[in-house]
């Protein structure tokens, strides 16, 4: 089958820093990178480093064709992103010493797509087909709406998170996934716990706790895996496009859970975002070496 992603495309900037600074602290960086990020393209780039067919759905500006062009270099097929006026979405990003990260995030052309590009991408769809999503474009909810309406799963990260965004699209979602604080968060603003809402799928990673899977009156878990992090940037995306291109290649909940964990766990080992994504076959030989 295929994935649909309508997801964001940025650059990141990315800024080495001894401690995350203060209100009205000035610091001095000590390392400087950029890299292709965007949680969109993240979830793209791990969904096609797992071995799944992904086609991307998104736009950048006039500078952005380079980040089109490393999607294109994992597999991901790219006629679905436009090329607008606006300029590429990018992300200011700052990590200290313990891996810990703040971030900046101007949306750019990820917003200012129109929506005839979903619906030009979708035509093709077909039943059984997968829509990801995040909460960094435009059109969310209509394009839920229409993947729903032809058939396909709907996978959706909410994050960054808003309880408005999240309530329009709930009703199209088959697979939700958060973290602990979106949970938490989502709890707090629908008054109910998030495996009371009535979804087919809930996805929740708790970071160095493992991850877990509630549907069908069931609940699956995922045991962290014990690594030295060094950046925990774009873990949580490699989770969710490892998860679901597990799920899109026929494995069991239990299973794509397994699968995702390893790859988070080994991508924070690395500096960077999708770029620092491992490859299907790096993920198992590690968890092969964690037997």
């Amino acid at each position: 089958m295929t994935i649909y992603n309508l997801g964001s495309i940025n650059i990141d900037h990315f800024y080495r820093l001894p401690h995350l600074p203060e209100p009205g602290e000035t610091l001095a960086a000590t390392g400087y990178s950029v890299g292709l990020g965007g949680k969109g393209a993240n979830q793209s780039a791990a969904a096609a480093k797992a071995g799944a067919r992904v086609v991307h759905i998104g736009a950048v500006g006039p500078e952005g064709g380079w980040t089109v062009d490393r999607l294109k270099g994992w597999g991901v097929q790219t006629d679905a992103i436009a090329r607008i006026d606006t300029p590429t979405g990018h992300a200011i990003i700052n990590v200290d010493a313990d891996a810990e990260n703040t971030i900046i995030l101007f949306p750019g052309a990820n917003r200012a797509m129109p929506f005839e590009v979903v619906e030009r991408a979708l035509a093709g769809a077909k039943p059984g087909d997968t829509l990801m999503m995040q909460n960094e474009t435009a059109h969310q909810a209509a394009a839920a709406e229409l993947a729903r309406d032809r058939g396909l799963h709907v996978m959706y990260s909410a994050a960054p998170f808003d309880v408005d965004a999240v309530r329009a699209v709930l009703k199209y979602v088959s697979i939700l996934a958060v973290n602990a604080v979106e949970a938490q968060q989502l709890s707090e603003a629908m008054g109910v716990a998030p495996d009371d809402l009535g979804l087919p799928e809930l996805l929740i990673t708790r970071g160095g706790e493992g991850a877990e899977w509630c549907g069908d009156d069931k609940i699956f878990r995922a045991a962290p895996i014990k690594v030295d992090a060094v950046d925990t940037t774009g873990a949580g995306d490699t989770f969710a496009g490892y998860f679901a291109a597990g799920r899109d290649a026929g494995l069991t909940p239990a299973q794509a859970l397994d699968l995702a964990g390893a790859a988070a766990s080994l991508k924070v080992t690395r500096t960077g975002t999708a770029d620092a994504i491992p490859l299907r076959a790096e993920v198992e030989a590690f968890r092969k070496a964690m037997d």
